[in-house]
């Protein structure tokens, strides 16, 4: 909780700096390709430009170790304590209500930190959002593609994982992580 407003305040911050300087320059290239449409095709891209910047801002600088907390939390309450014990030392006792307060010294921190190269594919792939309903769909499917394995970094670390094995366990759940990222847009 301590967390939220900061997180909060750093989004309306990114969003409205988003909207006072890039919906128009975005709308006025968006009218050749959406027409009447452009409007609102702009709208949901400087969301979705927003949403993306305070993910990344807010991950790496203000939400990452509750994050891996919560993770490793929900683990120790479905059971899973040895698997969390790999990276993680576990205080003893406590019900499944109190499995935050389990959790001890983190032995290593898993989430990929924030690239260029991240960056540099979200850029390449947002002029999709110039081809009307296909180009926004692409552009979902494809950063899901690419965000929705990040998401399980912490389980792929805590399982021992070869980078084999994470790109076959995510390959055989493709669509299931396009869609989670897209409902989680959406959210």
């Amino acid at each position: 909780m301590r967390k939220l407003a900061p997180t909060l305040t750093l989004g309306l911050g990114i969003t409205t700096f988003m909207f006072l300087f890039t919906y128009l320059p975005q709308v006025a290239v968006l009218v050749f390709t959406s027409g009447p449409l452009a409007a609102l095709s702009t709208i949901l891209l400087v969301l979705s430009e927003s949403s993306t910047l305070t993910m990344v801002l807010s991950k790496t600088l203000l939400i990452e170790d509750s994050l891996i907390d919560t993770f490793d939390g929900t683990l120790i309450a479905q059971g899973e304590t040895a698997l969390v014990a790999k990276e993680r030392q576990i205080k003893s006792g406590g019900a499944a209500g109190e499995a935050i307060a389990r959790l001890g010294k983190l032995m290593g921190k898993p989430f990929a930190q924030f690239t260029p190269t991240a960056l540099v594919r979200y850029f390449m792939y947002l002029p999709l959002n110039f081809v009307p309903v296909v180009g926004t769909v692409a552009f979902v499917v494809l950063q899901g593609r690419r965000y929705g394995p990040q998401a399980h970094a912490r389980y792929f670390q805590l399982k021992g994982m070869s980078r084999l094995q994470r790109e076959k366990h995510v390959e055989e759940r493709q669509g299931a992580y396009a869609r989670s990222v897209h409902l989680i847009g959406i959210l």
